[in-house]
């Protein structure tokens, strides 16, 4: 069992803007564990520290073509490319559901490692998505901000479905009646 669940649509945490990581130390490296473990259980590429419940701009993420999971600290964009790029896009946090997202094609990204060290990478196409993605959750951010008018339309029929099958299951009230903006 993962130290972590993740947080879903509805829960007040996702909206909430981070707070940034002043201290990398060993109960920093338990959280990462934590964010690892609940990413894979999830059978996620990445998790943003508040879709854990954590209030801290922290993101783990495990791309295809790295060789172990990567953690950042307190990553910001820097700057964005000009080319857009159209991809279905998911979301632990909205599970099982996606939306065809256009989304800038390259970003520059900096921030720390769990060393303390400055890091600078330039990423492309998934690897750039992903991180758009977990710093919009560090901004409280959801995807279904990122939709069209037809497809947020759609994205309320779904997510209020999600939430009444996730009542169904639990026996407790959907929650709000309204979650996308």
């Amino acid at each position: 069992m993962a130290a972590y669940d993740i947080r879903i649509i509805g829960d007040p945490v996702l909206r909430e803007v981070a707070a940034d990581v002043t201290d990398i130390d060993g109960a920093l490296v338990q959280v990462v564990e934590g964010m690892v473990d609940a990413m894979y259980e999830a059978d996620g590429l990445a998790v943003a520290a508040p879709q854990v419940g954590v209030r801290k701009r922290l993101v783990v993420y495990h791309l295809p073509d790295d060789p172990e999971p990567v953690t950042i600290v307190n990553p910001r964009i820097e700057e964005y490319g000009d080319d857009e790029w159209l991809y279905s896009e998911g979301c632990l946090s909205i599970p099982g559901l996606y939306w065809e997202i256009a989304r800038p094609k390259t970003v520059h990204v900096v921030g720390l490692d769990l060393d303390g060290n400055d890091v600078s990478i330039e990423a492309d196409e998934l690897a750039a998505r992903m991180y758009q993605h977990e710093i919009d959750h560090l901004d409280g951010v959801l995807m279904t901000e990122r939709l069209d008018d037809d497809q947020r339309v759609e994205a309320k029929r779904a997510v209020r479905e999600l939430m009444l099958a996730r009542a169904d299951r639990v026996g407790t009230d959907a929650g709000p009646s309204s979650l996308l903006p």
